[in-house]
């Protein structure tokens, strides 16, 4: 071998590790550079710590027992206001739900009866809204309702769809082992209390920091809204409005006062921005239904009452950022939109309308397929469809959507003709 070959040799392990140098080198300098474009929460954002000098005697006791409860509702707005502990909790001993509680008497979970106090609007506008006592009836019924409480659930726009109604079907066929940790866990937003108050606002505003940023974001909503009976996160996500919120959330003024928000605050809409916040020329609510024109959640959409005032406030929202031309073009042709897909539920009905007028199929819920088929028709398809065609969503239109809806319909048709000819009919 020759000299010339020796060295050549020898150079390869020393090129190996500069190789390798090198791209650890090049690795490290992507690591930092990905590092530092992370947005970082810097605590110095947070509230003051209202409770840091406190020496009430809950703090004291329960920043040993449960410090993270004492940290979050110190940093809160309602302790910087010097609402204290007792204020939301304390009731007395013959208050339903009071449990004994060194020395005095709690409410373990304070009630919508405790909110109201300070927040009374809020509260009343809560009653009037689809996330208050109709969304527990649902899938609990209104049978056992208090004469006070289907008083109260029977003046809600929702509740003539359930009026004096038994427990979900598919609630009961799954039994409350189960569905205690399945619907009802949402659905509790509506639950009443041992007070007779209705609703849980911790639902949405989480405890104990009650953050503004927090129940502004439509991470909170999703936390529901989502799944193949109502999903609205994934078709938020999906919408140009989502997309702007995933792509510039930095530049949204989350704190930003109450009834004070412009484009500026908020350069595109989330869940609250349209359907609660005071923005453009409507007023801030609880009342997730006071924007809204149909009842989109039932199996064939009708309008909802003073839809006309509605559509106002959801407009007005709208101009803020859309011409008036594209907002008017827009519900115009969503409303007929919302026609077809009635259409396509009214032609199941009479698909299977033979079946129960010979009394082929009876009365008993989801007691044979063909149920199972006429419910995902509209409570899964139809209510998704009418989500996407509302909020932009236009793949949950139509494959999550419309494309179900028809391939249900031809599936309705050819179990029907089966059920016939089974009976000689």
């Amino acid at each position: 071998m020759s000299d010339d070959n020796v060295e050549k040799n020898n150079q390869w392990p020393r090129v190996l590790v500069i190789g390798l140098v090198g791209l650890l080198v090049v690795a490290a300098i992507i690591f930092i550079l990905r590092l530092v474009s992370i947005p970082v929460v810097s605590l110095a954002n947070r509230k003051p710590d209202a409770l840091a000098s406190s020496t009430d005697r809950c703090v004291a006791c329960h920043r040993q027992s449960s410090p993270g409860i004492v940290d979050q509702y110190g940093h809160s707005s309602m302790a910087a206001a010097k609402v204290a502990c007792t204020d939301c909790h304390r009731v007395e001993a013959n208050y339903p739900g009071a449990a004994a509680h060194e020395g005095i008497y709690v409410l373990k979970s304070p009630t919508t009866a405790m909110c109201q106090k300070c927040h009374p609007t809020q509260t009343a506008q809560f009653h009037q809204s689809r996330h208050s006592i109709t969304a527990w009836v649902a899938v609990n019924g209104s049978k056992d309702l208090s004469p006070a409480l289907l008083q109260q659930y029977q003046a809600i726009p929702e509740g003539k769809y359930t009026a004096n109604s038994a427990r979900n079907a598919i609630a009961a066929l799954e039994g409350q082992d189960v569905t205690q940790f399945a619907c009802d866990t949402c659905h509790a937003i509506g639950k009443p209390a041992e007070d007779g108050s209705v609703g849980q606002c911790q639902m949405c505003h989480l405890r104990h920091e009650f953050s503004l940023e927090q129940v502004r974001k439509p991470e909170t909503c999703n936390a529901c809204h989502i799944g193949p009976d109502h999903p609205q996160w994934e078709i938020y996500q999906e919408s140009p409005h989502g997309i702007a919120y995933a792509t510039g959330m930095a530049n949204f003024n989350w704190n930003a006062a109450p009834g004070t928000l412009t484009v500026k605050d908020f350069p595109a809409p989330t869940c609250s921005t349209c359907h609660m916040s005071g923005f453009g020329g409507t007023g801030t609510t609880h009342d997730v239904g006071d924007r809204l024109t149909w009842f989109s959640f039932s199996s064939i959409s009708d309008r909802r009452p003073a839809w006309q005032d509605n559509k106002i406030r959801m407009q007005s929202v709208c101009l803020e950022c859309h011409n008036k031309d594209f907002v008017e073009t827009y519900y115009t042709k969503a409303d007929k939109a919302v026609d077809g897909i009635n259409g396509f539920v009214t032609q199941g009905q009479a698909i299977t309308k033979p079946l129960y007028d010979q009394n082929i199929l009876s009365s008993t819920p989801f007691d044979d397929p063909i149920k199972f088929t006429e419910f995902e028709l509209w409570h899964h398809w139809g209510r998704t469809a009418k989500f996407g065609i509302w909020m932009q969503g236009p793949d949950y239109t139509q494959w999550h959507g419309a494309y179900e809806m028809v391939k249900a319909l031809a599936t309705l048709r050819d179990q029907v003709q089966q059920k016939l000819n089974a009976v000689g009919k």
